[in-house]
């Protein structure tokens, strides 16, 4: 099945491509907000371990094979956190030096999860920069190599306040290292639609590079990528936020005690807040225009409704008609909208312009969009507002150039 992000341009797909990783990064900052009000600081601590720790290791997998630079090495693990949804570039801004194959360093100029938490006081900073990054730092790595050890340099609560780098790690393989324990979500979250879906496979005759197996750069050119690679990139980008929120809900659902409805609320809330904001930052980086076309364009290209061969949906000029899919059965995004419960959609279309209202109509796995115009404007979903907060809703990236990084 061909990919949405096929009829883009090389050039719009090099500027979306990062703001796909970066809403995926501000899927925690929905979500988290209401495991909070729902289980507490600690459990919501332990919902962020496990759900980043049942999908990283396997999207990066993916992610590895798709652009053939598959290894068992420092560069490897590096090349793997450009393109990780946990490390949007210059929003979690990671400087790297390779030392050797098995030894390497980075370090954030800008982390903008950090700069989110802070306010909140040390407690949530700790929680985040100690309690969950150790694990999932870990678990990231297994997916190159089960004896490698990212460890601290410093890291925040900041002393002083204003230090900088915000914080620095090492990494480590070595055979002496124990290696690192598989987790019982990863195999659950392996044997969905989403982890073993196929996707079309790059054309390596495309003018630019069809993969990633050259020296390892500063800074990801995605302008330097292939039409093909850009659009491969594109749709593994939204598998991993798909595998991330499945795994999500599983340490959801292990919380909720059997209270489905507390489970679909924390969800449902999580989506509607991500859906805003994604959609505004897909029509702000694409320049759509704002009006029912723009707001069916923006629909097609968000991740709710990608990549293609996971989420099956038909575009026309006047509707997007969804039917049941992989996504559906995996309880991903999709299976939580319907035409009893449009409010992510409705988000959406909002984003574009709130004077635009979204109409569902159909049964809970086969309906269809439509976009009128309203006389009034809507006011921002709570949701939305509550995802805002993160400084990554309105971030602006920058150009930078790509230089490779030799051994130190």
């Amino acid at each position: 099945m061909m990919s949405r992000y096929a009829a883009l341009s090389r050039e719009e797909l090099a500027v979306l491509v990062p703001e796909l990783l970066l809403i995926g990064q501000l899927i925690d900052r929905s979500g988290m907000a209401w495991c909070i009000s729902s289980f507490g600081r600690e459990e919501m601590l332990q919902i962020a371990i496990e759900e980043w720790a049942g999908a990283s290791p396997l999207y990066t997998k993916r992610m590895q094979k798709a652009l053939n630079y598959e290894g068992v090495d420092v560069v490897t693990i590096f090349k793997g956190l450009q393109l990780d949804i946990g490390a949007p570039p210059q929003f979690m801004d990671f400087r790297y030096t390779v030392h050797d194959r098995w030894h390497g360093e980075f370090h954030l100029d800008h982390c903008g999860a950090l700069l989110d938490v802070e306010p909140m006081g040390e407690d949530y900073v700790r929680g985040m920069c100690h309690d969950i990054e150790d694990p999932t730092f870990d678990a990231t790595a297994l997916a190159t190599n089960r004896r490698c050890q990212v460890r601290p340099i410093h890291r925040p609560p900041r002393t002083p306040s204003d230090r900088h780098p915000h914080c620095a790690w090492t990494v480590i393989i070595d055979d002496s290292h124990p290696e690192v324990d598989f987790i019982p979500q990863l195999d659950i979250v392996a044997a969905t639609n989403a982890h073993n879906i196929v996707l079309e496979p790059i054309d390596r005759e495309e003018e630019g590079r069809a993969d990633y197996s050259g020296p390892l750069v500063s800074d990801v050119d995605f302008g330097a990528f292939s039409h093909s690679a850009l659009v491969r990139i594109a749709d593994e980008v939204c598998l991993q936020m798909h595998l991330l929120v499945l795994s999500f809900n599983l340490a959801v659902r292990a919380r909720a005690n059997g209270d489905a409805a507390l489970e679909e609320s924390i969800r449902y809330k999580a989506l509607t807040g991500i859906a805003g904001v994604a959609a505004d930052r897909i029509r702000n980086a694409l320049g759509v225009s704002a009006d029912a076309k723009g707001a069916l364009r923006v629909l097609e290209l968000h991740p709710l409704f990608n990549p293609a061969a996971y989420v099956f949906a038909d575009i026309d000029p006047e509707y997007l008609h969804v039917r049941r899919s992989p996504a559906h059965d995996d309880g991903a995004w999709i299976s939580l909208v319907s035409p009893a419960a449009d409010r992510p959609v409705q988000a959406i279309v909002q984003a574009v312009d709130p004077h635009l209202r979204a109409e569902l109509s159909g049964t809970e796995n086969d309906w269809t969009v439509r976009v009128v115009t309203a006389d009034t404007a809507a006011e921002e979903f709570s949701e939305v507002s509550v995802c805002k907060v993160s400084g990554g809703a309105s971030w602006v990236f920058e150009d930078r150039k790509s230089l490779p990084l030799t051994v130190v």
